[in-house]
């Protein structure tokens, strides 16, 4: 039996906590901040219940991890991937595993790997 009961939070490091809650908020559309404290460098997005998405500005010395990779869900990756470019943001082409995902890749504007991954595609 696992100690762990599930996902609390994933947090990304950056080097704009403003940027962010705009990226974040606005561009992505998650909408208000259920914790919105930036003086306790501090911003996170999430419904009780759910995991939670938060930013914290980039420690010193330290740089952007490349190895985490933060996965949204959505109902249709293709349209996904349409509405990110039309909302500035660089998105990969999406790309149809059969019987498993479709998923497309972006960054956010530090640099964090972002992906949404959606149903697979019509057999």
């Amino acid at each position: 039996m696992s100690v762990l009961q599930g996902i609390n939070v994933v947090s990304l490091s950056v080097t704009d906590l403003d940027e962010a809650r705009e990226f974040y908020s606005n561009v992505l559309g998650l909408g208000k901040p259920s914790y919105d404290m930036p003086e306790m460098g501090w911003i996170e997005w999430g419904a009780e219940g759910e995991a939670h998405l938060s930013v914290t500005p980039l420690a010193e010395g330290m740089s952007i991890g490349h190895s985490t990779t933060v996965v949204f869900t959505v109902e249709d990756c293709h349209a996904a991937v349409k509405a990110l470019r039309e909302r500035g943001v660089e998105c990969g082409d999406a790309i149809g595993i059969p019987g498993a995902v479709t998923y497309a890749t972006f960054r956010d504007p530090f640099g964090n790997a972002l992906q949404i991954a959606g149903p697979p595609p019509a057999e």
